[in-house]
Formats: structure tokens, C-alpha cells, sequence
């Protein structure tokens, strides 16, 4: 028997969050994230408008992580706030969140109506390699914003965004 047989590669798939799997959203982004999360959240993460934007991660049919964004329309000009992003920690660095945050982006820059100008997001100062990670995929730091965290130390956040062309 040779040793030339190799294992199928992982199937990484992205799914539409919906009421049957919010769940599931809502048990990953208590592991993934230090702060509770609202109701008002996870209704807002259903709503059709953001579909292509919140998505359950899975690998080889395993939820491993989410993405949630929103729209925000502020001067005239449609924009993305991506307000959470993770992968659990045993699947991390394969390629995931690059995939997934490539994902969301091109959707963002392929919608025509509204248009979206940039994506946007707050990264704690502490968090250097997720603030690494967001340049790696052309962010750039735009702001130190104050105090943006209530109830975790340290409380300020960069805030870090990519324009879209």
C-alpha cells in the first residue's frame, strides 16, 4: 500500500443565518466574544437587507465561527459595519476568517443598491493580532476611539476600514 493517498480537503462552507440556526450563532459568539450579546442583535442579523453580510462558518459541516454586519447610512453613503467576526480557536489559522472576510467583502463591493462606500470595524487595543490580521486584508487604522468598550478592559478600540473602489 502506498502512502500517496491524501485526505480530501476540508469543505468550507458559509450559510445564510436564519431562525432554525440563530442558535447555534448565538452559542459560537459566547465562546468567540468577552460581551453578551442583545436580542435586538440577533433579530437585527435575520433581516433580509444583510443576508450576504452574517454568515455561520462551517468546516467540514462543523459551525466553527460567524460574521455579522450591518448597514449604516450616514451622509449620503452606504457603509458596512462589520460588528463581529471569529473563528473558535482550534480552527484558526486555515485560511477561514480570510475566506470568510473575502466573502463579505466582495459581496459588499458587488451591491449596486445602496452602493457600499467602506467597511468598517472596532478591534480592542489589546487585540493586536486580530488589528494584524484587518490590515493583512487592506484595513487601515483610521481612529483610537475612547472609552468604545463599557465593560471590558482595556475599553479603547481602533477603529480600522477599507474603502471600496
Amino acid at each position: 500500500m502506498t502512502k500517496n493517498a491524501s485526505a480530501p480537503p476540508p469543505r468550507v462552507s458559509f450559510a445564510s443565518l436564519t431562525p432554525n440556526n440563530l442558535g447555534t450563532v448565538r452559542k459560537l459568539n459566547s465562546v468567540l466574544f468577552p460581551i453578551r450579546y442583545s436580542e435586538k442583535f440577533y433579530r437585527d442579523v435575520l433581516q433580509p437587507e444583510v443576508e450576504d453580510f452574517c454568515k455561520l462558518i462551517y468546516y467540514n459541516d462543523i459551525p466553527v465561527g460567524t460574521v455579522c454586519c450591518r448597514l449604516e447610512i450616514k451622509d449620503d453613503q452606504t457603509n458596512m459595519y462589520l460588528m463581529t467576526m471569529g473563528i473558535l480557536a482550534p480552527y484558526r489559522s486555515r485560511g477561514l476568517g480570510s475566506r470568510c472576510l473575502e466573502s463579505v467583502i466582495s459581496a459588499a463591493a458587488a451591491r449596486l443598491k445602496p452602493k457600499i462606500h467602506k467597511v468598517y470595524l472596532h478591534v480592542q487595543i489589546s487585540n493586536d493580532a486580530a488589528k494584524r490580521f484587518y490590515e493583512r486584508h487592506d484595513f487601515k487604522e483610521v481612529e483610537i476611539r475612547k472609552g468604545y468598550y463599557n465593560k471590558i478592559q482595556p475599553s479603547d478600540a481602533w477603529i480600522l476600514e477599507r474603502v471600496l473602489t
